[in-house]
């Protein structure tokens, strides 16, 4: 099998706006899915992401605040699954809560380095 990444893309708005009964139900949406990736012993890794960093640019290597200072879509979170095709991969990313929100998923294979 490979590996595949599944990114995630979301309006970080959206859960500031959540009432703390919303945001419950939407972490227990991605518990499940995570949970149905994992119990198909798929799930290699992955972890969610503060909307906090660093960026460096250009051959200066200029740092800046924060991974995109000027957009609201962040990268929220990765999982990285096993699969037998990129077709396979996203069938997996179908159930992502994300999606629900106004999110996206983009699925890419993972190079494998010899």
């Amino acid at each position: 099998m490979d590996k595949f990444m599944l990114i995630f893309h979301g309006d970080d708005e959206i859960f500031r706006q959540m009432s703390p009964e919303a945001m419950q139900a939407d972490i227990q949406k991605w518990n499940q899915w995570i949970g149905g990736i994992a119990g198909q012993g798929r799930l290699t890794g992955g972890d969610a992401l503060l909307p906090t960093g660093r960026t460096l640019r250009g051959t200066g290597r200029v740092v800046s605040d924060g991974p995109y200072t000027e957009g609201k879509e962040i990268v929220s979170g990765y999982l990285i699954v096993s699969a037998n095709s990129l077709d396979e991969a996203v069938e997996l990313a179908q159930g992502c809560p994300i999606c629900d929100t106004g999110g996206t998923v983009e699925v890419r294979p993972v190079q494998v380095l010899a």
